[in-house]
């Protein structure tokens, strides 16, 4: 199977998926974040250095849920214009992770 080039406009929602990734795991460790989503530690740190632009569904959702992310705030975050003037601190609403 050959896969075609990201687009301008994947590259760029890759990178702001792992942006936001990175904030809201603040000081939490990236192994403790993986290990609780049922990820590897290299996916996550490939998903947050933008190096998976398009990373699968079910491993957002792990990961967001871990993190406390709604879905809905994720898909604002990575499909926002630069003309959006509202800080990403102020966008970004964080719930309470699941115990582990």
């Amino acid at each position: 199977m050959v896969r075609l080039p990201l687009t301008p406009a994947e590259v760029e929602r890759g990178r702001r998926l792992g942006a936001l990734l990175r904030r809201a795991r603040g000081t939490r460790s990236m192994l403790e974040t993986a290990l609780a989503a049922r990820v590897s530690p290299e996916t996550l740190r490939k998903i947050e250095s933008g190096r998976v632009a398009t990373p699968a569904f079910p491993t957002v959702a792990a990961i967001a849920e871990v993190l406390g992310l709604s879905l809905d705030d994720v898909w604002a975050e990575i499909t926002r214009t630069d003309d959006d003037a509202v800080p990403a601190d102020a966008r970004l609403r964080v719930r309470e992770p699941l115990a582990s």
